[in-house]
């Protein structure tokens, strides 16, 4: 069995304007929630072996947050293009595209496509993933390549608001 987790981004800033959207960086509240979520995977004892990311700034530093708090050496971290506006198809490629050495992979990416992707894969509905939320996946099968017709099942749903953690 393998794991997708597919994770938003942190709350990034808009304190600057004329930043373009793929060079905007994490705000103070983002700098503190993705350490945070991270640690509350670690105390559920969920293992990541892959770390996979858009390259825009704000998903890449949250990619690099939680690899740290993992004690995965960011170098390792997979930056992807089209998992910066990515829909649907995007995402089947990229895990379609995994090396199947990987068990359990974090995918950090942005809305309206992450949570667009999560509900296509008709195991829970979300109406919005919030900033830094985790929706996570088990995946009933041996080969990345099988995934889009693999059977799938919820596993679990974190956010930083979440008061049950």
């Amino acid at each position: 069995m393998k794991s997708i987790l597919l994770i938003r981004h942190a709350k990034s800033s808009w304190e600057n304007f004329s930043v373009p959207d793929f060079d905007r960086p994490l705000n103070d509240r983002g700098k503190r929630d993705a350490p945070m979520i991270a640690g509350r995977l670690l105390d559920r004892k969920v293992s990541i072996d892959g770390f996979v990311s858009s390259p825009a700034k704000r998903a890449k530093k949250t990619a690099q947050a939680f690899a740290e708090k993992y004690g995965v050496d960011t170098a390792k971290i997979i930056y992807v293009e089209n998992l910066y506006e990515a829909g649907p198809e995007q995402f089947f490629e990229t895990i379609e595209n995994l090396d199947d050495k990987l068990e359990n992979v974090a995918i950090f990416s942005h809305n309206p496509g992450i949570t667009s992707f999560a509900n296509l894969m008709e195991v829970a509905k979300i109406d919005e993933m919030p900033t830094c939320s985790v929706f996570a996946v088990r995946v009933q099968s041996k080969t990345w390549k099988e995934f889009r017709n693999a059977s799938k099942e919820f596993w679990f749903f974190e956010y930083p608001k979440k008061t049950d953690a």
